[in-house]
């Protein structure tokens, strides 16, 4: 019987000891731009978070000295929630295995109550989390030339959003280098604001039911691709019911028509959200990103 108590001691101190080390940064100091100042009370129902007033990193550090790769991992939920757990804090114990120092972003979400301008509310705590995570490198032990980005769904939307609309940052203050990532990964992401192919939860959520054209074209990130946009991989599953593989597509290859170097691999099944969830059948994606990260990450 002692015995026994002695290794549940053991095993809830190493579970204590792995989740204690996440440690939560505060994206901005003082008051939080385009916020109109009311109080409100985030919510987390089984790890789904919403109303989010104060976006916060939490970081997974990784031990050592040495300068390595950094990751800003951004969950999806079509700009309604934020999935944070598998899309979220098993891609920072993941990213960790490889050696990056990870994470995990909890943004603001589009809301015309909270903000000023709400559908640029994501894309400026993205890019300031660029910005932090490359400002604090030294101190972090992370090559301010290998910080990336990867998201999911919605959260795949905004990843793309921060690797192609950096040349006008949302925060005047900020330049383009300083919230441009090196990498990046979207997963099943939303693209296109086009009707045809988006997902139109996101769209609504993001720039409303009834969009200028402009804001259309804006955040129809295939149009926005560049010679600029960073090295990037796509994963998506040619079954996905919630966001068509066309979104993929259009990113793809006009990023290859500009020269990008860009990687799609699509999936026969594995349908929407698996994310870094090991029970889905389809987890054996992440091998692909391994090898991926070796190449165009890790190789220098």
């Amino acid at each position: 019987m002692k015995n026994s108590l002695f290794v549940i001691s053991l095993l809830v101190l190493s579970v204590f000891q792995m989740y204690s080390q996440k440690q939560v940064i505060d994206l901005w100091e003082g008051s939080v731009p385009f916020s109109k100042g009311l109080e409100v009370e985030e919510q987390n129902v089984d790890y789904r978070i919403s109303r989010v007033t104060v976006p916060q990193l939490y970081h997974y550090p990784v031990k050592g000295s040495e300068a390595r790769p950094a990751v800003i991992i951004v969950p999806g939920g079509g700009y309604a929630i934020e999935a944070i757990d598998h899309e979220g804090f098993m891609a920072a114990e993941w990213f960790n295995q490889q050696g990056f120092e990870a994470f995990v972003l909890k943004y603001r979400l589009p809301d015309d109550d909270l903000f000023d301008k709400p559908a640029f509310v994501p894309l400026m705590d993205a890019q300031q989390a660029i910005y932090l995570v490359r400002s604090r490198a030294k101190e972090l032990h992370i090559d301010p030339s290998r910080i990336g980005i990867i998201g999911f769904s919605a959260g795949g939307h905004l990843a793309a959003s921060a690797s192609t609309l950096f040349t006008n940052p949302v925060d005047k203050e900020r330049t383009s280098e300083e919230v441009r990532p090196d990498f990046s990964v979207l997963m099943y992401p939303v693209i296109s604001m086009d009707t045809t192919c988006t997902h139109m939860g996101s769209r609504q959520n993001l720039i409303g039911d009834a969009p200028e054209q402009d804001m259309v074209e804006y955040f129809s990130l295939e149009k926005q691709v560049s010679e600029q946009t960073p090295v990037t991989l796509l994963v998506h599953s040619l079954d996905d019911g919630a966001v068509p593989v066309e979104n993929t597509y259009r990113y793809a290859n006009n990023l290859f028509e500009k020269g990008g170097n860009v990687t799609k691999v699509i999936l026969p099944i594995g349908g929407h959200g698996f994310g870094f969830d090991a029970k889905r059948p389809v987890a054996y994606w992440t091998e692909y990103l391994e090898v991926w990260l070796k190449t165009n990450v890790m190789k220098y």
